[in-house]
């Protein structure tokens, strides 16, 4: 099976805004973990998924994976230990900026904030990156009239896929750049936060309706939730709206762990999942709850590749991470052929992260 450029490039804006691929949230490692860790396994497993160029190549559908490429740049920087393999694939990142964030006309906001955050976290230099000022752009792809002021928008023959993980990647970019249109995007944020304490994943879909927050009827997410209190508890600090926000995200987030210590995440995800796992145990972590995340990466770790792997179908997969347990035993029946590893890449990046709290939190 091909795909088109066209089709190509319309598929990367619709990953990039789903939960499967937008996936890692980025935070400064407290200095590498050791590489004989559970996570400096899966750190080196994902290193390895990178090609000569450094990118995330699929093999299945023949295209580079500019997402996937940045989710595991996020995902090594957090972990720490693999610098040179962080450098190499922020500068290819740097060479496709337009075939990942739109050329000819298009404007993909989720896939722009992501690789802002890319930039600034690992030293790229956002307002020049690949020679295009992408805080800028982003900062365009912002709303500002009423009612959907602080909204982020895809401009795109293919219509506008931005939501809530697009949203959380712009507000941290924007707030980071100190650009006015950071707070304007928060308070959007602020709004797709629900009663409960979850944060919904899309958008209404009229954009005059006056109401544009959580409606009653919005399913919650555990990727979204996760994602928000990771990203932006840095940015936290001295906004008080925003810190209750995420303290209630993190309540919420505790009152939905499985008593496995495991997360499903949203509608399509319902079941347990090592990514919606690896994001919630991550968030956990971001707020000092270590009793949560060291029971949410002990769950996680029962779905890493280890143990004598020579003459096995898993033979140099040592690290990697498996979505859930059907997944790993069809792996160690048959290995990882070019069909299934898009997946454990997708739940590798997010995942491995998740596995610090064995390292960084207290037995």
């Amino acid at each position: 099976m091909t795909i088109s450029t066209s089709v190509r490039r319309a598929g990367a804006a619709l990953v990039a805004s789903a939960l499967a691929a937008s996936l890692v949230a980025v935070g400064s490692p407290a200095g590498a973990v050791p590489s004989s860790s559970p996570a400096g396994h899966g750190a080196t497993w994902l290193a390895k998924q990178l090609d000569r160029k450094g990118l995330i190549y699929n093999r299945q559908f023949k295209f580079n994976d500019y997402g996937l490429t940045a989710d595991t740049v996020l995902g090594l920087d957090a972990i720490g230990g693999h610098k040179k393999d962080v450098r190499h694939a922020r500068h290819a990142l740097a060479r496709h900026v337009l075939g990942y964030t739109g050329k000819k006309g298009e404007r993909y906001a989720g896939p722009t904030a992501k690789l802002t955050v890319v930039a600034q976290q690992t030293g790229g230099g956002a307002r020049h990156f690949g020679g295009v000022n992408l805080v800028k752009r982003l900062a365009h792809l912002v709303a500002t009239d009423a009612p959907i002021a602080g909204r982020i928008e895809d401009r795109s023959s293919f219509g506008d896929f931005a939501n809530a993980i697009g949203q959380i990647f712009a507000v941290r970019a924007l707030i980071r750049a100190h650009h006015p249109r950071g707070q304007l995007a928060l308070r959007f944020l602020l709004r797709q936060q629900c009663r409960a304490g979850f944060f919904r994943l899309n958008f209404d879909s009229d954009k005059t309706a006056r109401h544009q927050g959580c409606g009653k009827d919005d399913p919650a997410d555990t990727d979204v939730t996760a994602l928000a209190v990771v990203e932006l508890a840095r940015a936290a600090h001295g906004h008080g709206k925003l810190e209750k926000a995420l303290a209630k995200a993190t309540r919420w987030l505790k009152r939905h762990q499985k008593a496995n210590g495991s997360f499903g995440g949203g509608p399509s995800t319902a079941r347990a999942n090592s990514n919606s796992t690896g994001l919630a145990g991550w968030a956990f972590l971001t707020e000092h709850r270590c009793r949560a995340a060291r029971h949410a990466a002990g769950w996680l770790a029962r779905l890493q590749v280890r143990g004598h792997l020579a003459g096995t179908p898993l033979a140099g997969e040592r690290g990697a991470i498996a979505y859930d347990r059907a997944t790993l035993r069809a792996a160690r029946r048959d290995g990882i052929d070019k069909s299934a590893r898009d997946q454990w890449r997708r739940a590798g990046a997010q995942a491995a992260p998740g596995l610090l709290a064995l390292s960084r939190c207290g037995h």
